[in-house]
C-alpha cells in the first residue's frame, strides 16, 4: 500500500468543458471531477438527466459540477454563457474546448450553407468563447486551454471538406493562441483523436468506419476516456512545458 499516493491533478481547479454531456466530453467531466476539479458542464440544451450526472459527480467527489447551457452556433447564446461566467467572480484555469458537430458529403455535393454551420460551430464558436476565457486567465497569468481537433485536420480524407477545414482551422490556431498568450502563462495545445467510440463514430458509412480502424495500427476505435486521458495530461501541471501542440491520438494511423 503507497503511503504517499499522488494527490489529485486537478485538486479545487476551475475548469470549463464543453460538449461534456456525451461522449469525449462526459468522459473528461467524469474524470476531472474524479481529479479534484470544479467544472463548469456545458451542453446545448437543458437536460434532467445531466442535470442530474453532475449533481451525482459533485456528491461522489466533493467537488461543484455546474451545468450551463448554450448553443455555440448562437454568437448571443456564447455572449450569455459568458455573463454567467464573469458573474461567477472566480479565476478560470482550464478550458476545454470539447464541443463539435461532424457530418460528411463529397467535395461536389458540399453546399456553402453546410460549410458556413460547421464553421460556425467547430471554429467561430470555439474562438468567440475562448477569447472571452483568454483574457480572464490572462488577468491572472495562468491557466491551460485543450482544444478538441480531428485527425480530419491532417490527412485528406475522402468526403471531410467541411468538418475536416474546420478542425483544421482549429488546429492551426490552437498554435498561433500558444504563441500570443505564452507570455502570460496560458498554455494552449489541441487533441487529434482518430475513430473513437462516440455517437459521432456511430453515424459514419459502415465502410468508411472500417477504413479507418484498419489504417491505424492498434486495429481499434478508441474508447472516449483514452482521449479523456490526453486532456486530462495537458490541463494538469504534467504538460507544463508544453504548448502550442496539436496531438496526434490515433493509435498508430498509417
Amino acid at each position: 500500500m503507497l503511503k504517499n499516493p499522488m494527490p489529485p491533478l486537478l485538486k479545487d481547479k476551475l475548469a470549463i468543458v464543453t460538449g461534456s454531456n456525451r461522449g469525449i466530453g462526459l468522459e473528461i467531466l467524469r474524470l476531472f471531477a474524479a481529479q479534484g476539479a470544479h467544472v463548469v458542464a456545458c451542453a446545448r440544451r437543458p437536460s434532467d438527466a445531466f442535470t442530474t450526472c453532475c449533481q451525482e459527480l459533485a456528491d461522489q467527489h466533493g467537488t461543484e459540477v455546474i451545468p450551463l447551457y448554450f448553443d455555440l452556433g448562437q454568437p448571443d447564446d456564447i455572449k450569455t454563457a459568458l455573463h454567467q461566467l464573469t458573474a461567477m467572480r472566480r479565476p478560470v484555469d482550464l478550458l476545454i474546448n470539447n464541443a463539435g458537430v461532424a457530418s460528411g458529403a463529397l467535395f461536389q455535393m458540399t453546399t456553402m450553407q453546410a460549410l458556413r454551420n460547421m464553421f460556425e460551430i467547430n471554429f467561430f464558436g470555439q474562438i468567440q468563447f475562448t477569447q472571452a476565457v483568454a483574457r480572464l486567465m490572462a488577468r491572472q497569468r495562468r491557466g491551460a486551454i485543450v482544444n478538441m481537433a480531428s485527425v480530419a485536420a491532417l490527412h485528406g480524407e475522402s468526403g471531410m471538406l467541411a468538418y475536416g477545414s474546420s478542425k483544421a482551422a482549429l488546429a492551426h490556431a490552437t498554435r498561433i493562441l500558444a504563441t500570443e498568450l505564452g507570455a502570460q502563462g496560458v498554455r494552449v495545445n489541441a487533441i487529434a483523436p482518430s475513430a473513437t467510440r462516440t455517437d459521432m463514430l456511430a453515424q459514419m458509412d459502415t465502410a468508411a468506419r472500417e477504413r479507418l480502424v484498419q489504417a491505424c495500427a492498434l486495429k481499434r476505435a478508441a474508447e472516449p476516456r483514452e482521449i479523456a486521458n490526453v486532456a486530462l495530461f495537458l490541463a494538469s501541471d504534467l504538460s507544463s512545458y508544453i504548448t502550442g501542440q496539436v496531438l496526434e491520438v490515433d493509435g498508430g494511423l498509417t
